[in-house]
């Protein structure tokens, strides 16, 4: 791994969340697809956001993502009150519902890169309007690699700007009903194919708990997710581990579907960190030596040594 990583461009939201979880309720809380990206992704690799929070968001918050080493240069503090979502979870955490979203300052947010962003090779878009994500890359000079999420609420009321923004991204990030929706097909592997075709270069299916499925022209593969005893708070886990894939991306380079085979399990130890506490609590102090750590318990979890001779013909 390439010891100067490459800087990473994140644009997407920053918001405060309101949480009903099976064993606390938590107001305020700090998340936002953004906030939980770059401080994933500042493990590995120097961060430039683009964002917009409100008069009400705090500058200690934005301090705290400044020595992580995130570029706030892009950050746009707009007058009006900052994205707010509330939502409440069922007791096992595997489903929830929305009680509440308010756009504020994110309805009208125009992405503007500072000059000094331009020339960044890696970029993770987000979910937000694909028009907004197309927007973004024509303000990038030739990115080596550029990440985008999705989601349905894009896929069924923005289908034209969706087709054109996936014909211009390397990688999309999106769960598994978010694949069969888009493609119209139910079985995952069909949906992968039918989604390549669709432009992107590789496609990696979130399952949740269930880990992660990577799929590219020549390969499929499986990351698991980290078994945890205690789940506390799954809310950002996902963009936690978009971030920490992309960051583990700009530190490595290595873009071949072996490097991706070890980004997307970096992106799984770093999504596990993220669901043992409320919000951003332990995404915001994670480090290379948890990451380590956590990618060898996964090592020794998968590990087999077969008895060649109940193998052999």
């Amino acid at each position: 791994m390439n010891q100067k990583a490459s800087p990473l461009l994140i644009v997407g939201s920053m918001a405060f969340d309101d949480l009903e979880l099976p064993t606390i309720s938590a107001k305020n809380v700090v998340g936002g697809s953004a906030t939980y990206s770059s401080y994933a992704a500042s493990v590995f690799s120097p961060v430039r956001l683009v964002a917009v929070v409100g008069e009400d968001f705090s500058s200690k918050d934005l301090e705290a993502l400044a020595r992580r080493g995130v570029d706030l240069a892009g950050l746009e503090r707009a007058s009006g009150k900052t994205f707010r979502w509330a939502g409440r979870y069922d007791t096992n955490l595997l489903s929830r519902v929305t009680l509440e979203t308010q756009l504020n300052v994110f309805a009208d947010f125009r992405p503007k890169l500072p000059r000094s962003y331009v020339d960044t090779p890696y970029v993770l878009l987000g979910n937000m309007h694909p028009g907004l994500q197309i927007d973004v890359l024509d303000q990038v000079a030739s990115p080596k690699l550029v990440i985008a999420d999705t989601m349905n609420f894009w896929i069924e009321g923005e289908p034209d700007a969706l087709a054109a923004m996936l014909k211009r991204i390397h990688m999309l990030v999106i769960n598994e009903e978010e694949a069969r929706q888009l493609s119209g097909q139910h079985n995952i592997c069909k949906a992968a194919r039918d989604i390549l075709r669709r432009g992107p270069k590789s496609l990696i299916v979130k399952r949740g708990e269930y880990g992660a499925l990577l799929f590219d022209a020549d390969s499929t593969f499986f990351a698991p997710a980290f078994p945890i005893e205690d789940v506390v708070d799954p809310t950002g886990a996902g963009d936690t581990f978009a971030g920490a894939l992309a960051g583990y991306l700009a530190r490595s380079g290595d873009l071949s579907s072996a490097g991706l085979r070890r980004a997307i399990m970096a992106g799984s130890a770093a999504a596990s960190f993220c669901v043992e506490a409320v919000g951003t609590a332990k995404v915001a102090r994670l480090g290379l030596p948890d990451i380590s750590g956590r990618l060898e318990l996964f090592r020794s979890l998968m590990e087999v040594k077969h008895d060649t001779s109940l193998v052999t013909a």
